[in-house]
Formats: structure tokens, sequence, C-alpha cells
């Protein structure tokens, strides 16, 4: 089978689609100007849209890794998250504190899909 990236970059592909799955890397906020929410909300933005060039949805989602910079975000984060997720859909999901790469970065979401 073959392999097939989407948006390549020097060092990593933003999603990678093998046998009928999707694989987003880390998804981060563009404007880490914003708390934990607006970082969250921008975060699934980009999901959807990956998601979504893939031919996939957050519907799809087969397990999903949250990383926080500081755990006391995360009732804030799982405010946006529980908005955003579909009824019904919701995914296997790990949510762990980490240094994230960027310290300006709040939240880092790594989703795993089905295709539709």
């Amino acid at each position: 089978m073959e392999i097939k990236r989407l948006h390549v970059g020097q060092r990593l592909s933003e999603v990678a689609i093998y046998n009928n799955t999707v694989y987003l890397a880390g998804q981060i906020a563009s404007d880490t100007g914003q708390d934990i929410n607006g970082q969250t909300r921008e975060v699934l933005g980009h999901i959807d849209r990956l998601l979504a060039e893939a031919g996939s949805d957050k519907t799809c989602i087969l397990s999903c890794q949250i990383f926080l910079a500081d755990m006391n975000d995360f009732a804030a984060m799982n405010d946006v998250w529980g908005a955003w997720t579909a009824s019904g859909h919701t995914p296997p999901r790990t949510t762990v504190q980490a240094q994230l790469a960027n310290p300006a970065c709040l939240v880092e979401i790594v989703v795993t899909a089905a295709e539709r």
C-alpha cells in the first residue's frame, strides 16, 4: 500500500494516510497570545481542516493524545473539547502535562482517525 502525505515540510508532514487511517502531526496554535480556550479552539480548527483534507472528520477519530503545558488548564481545555466533540463519537483519549517545544504553546493535540 502507498503512504500519502499532506503538507510535507522539511521536518514533518502534517498528515500521513495509510491503509485507510489518517495520522496527524501534533497540532498547536499559531496565535500563542491566546489563553487555553483560544488555543484549544484554534488547534481543534486545525484538526477539523486537516481531517477534511484527508477525507475524514472528528466522528472518525480513533485515538487522541492531548499535551498540556499546565494541568491547571485541564478543566478549561475540557470545556472547549466537550463543545467540539460529536455526541456519541467521543474518542479514546489521553491527557498529560508536558513541556512543549514552544513555551508559549499551552496545548498540543495528536489525532489518529479512520477515513470516512
